[in-house]
């Protein structure tokens, strides 16, 4: 099996190690841009299929696995941050409330000629902090490359009492999703 991650997180690739498959990294070149009025579940869909699409267009043989992780709330999707300014006014949305992580997963069989997909929705709660608060975590930890500017796996748990659903879908790969779509690959 020649299996592809399109992807270029270093979770993403930590993540997978676990599951003992060997792989290799190709990032995608799609842009993760939602148009208007795209329903954040409708964008991370979209944007894991055409990571995947990308990818299995310049590979050959591959088992090409894809994904793409937002953080949504009042269906308002939280990228990435821009700068510290961008990240203070996202945390400050999420703080003292809950909100969604939304994480598809696409997966390209090239030699069976399939493209197998799949959602993860986790509910995360945040508790109240304060600008001091806000300003002292973006500050700690590097923020720019985390959907919803925060790492639960980081100084960012501390604030966040508890989750509903998957925790590895949180920090950006739902592993049990991932293994259920590489078995009905493989099989």
């Amino acid at each position: 099996m020649n299996l592809v991650l399109a992807s270029q997180s270093p979770r993403r690739r930590e993540l997978l190690s676990i599951l003992g498959y060997p792989f290799t990294v190709i990032p995608s070149s799609i842009d993760e841009i939602p148009t208007s009025g795209e329903a954040p579940e409708a964008f991370v869909v979209r944007v894991a299929r055409e990571k995947g699409m990308e990818v299995a267009s310049r590979v050959s043989q591959a088992i090409v696995l894809s994904a793409d992780t937002v953080v949504t709330i009042d269906n308002e999707i939280l990228g990435k941050p821009a700068d510290e300014a961008d990240a203070v006014r996202m945390l400050k949305r999420l703080s003292g409330r809950e909100h969604l992580v939304l994480t598809a997963v696409t997966l390209v069989n090239q030699a069976r000629e399939e493209t197998l997909e799949g959602l993860e929705r986790t509910r995360v709660w945040f508790r109240d902090l304060t600008h001091q608060q806000i300003l002292d975590y973006v500050r700690r930890e590097d923020v720019y490359d985390k959907a919803g500017a925060y790492a639960i796996q980081g100084y960012a748990g501390v604030y966040i009492p508890k989750i509903e659903g998957n925790y590895s879908n949180v920090m950006g790969f739902p592993l049990p999703l991932v293994h259920q779509l590489l078995c009905r690959t493989l099989l």
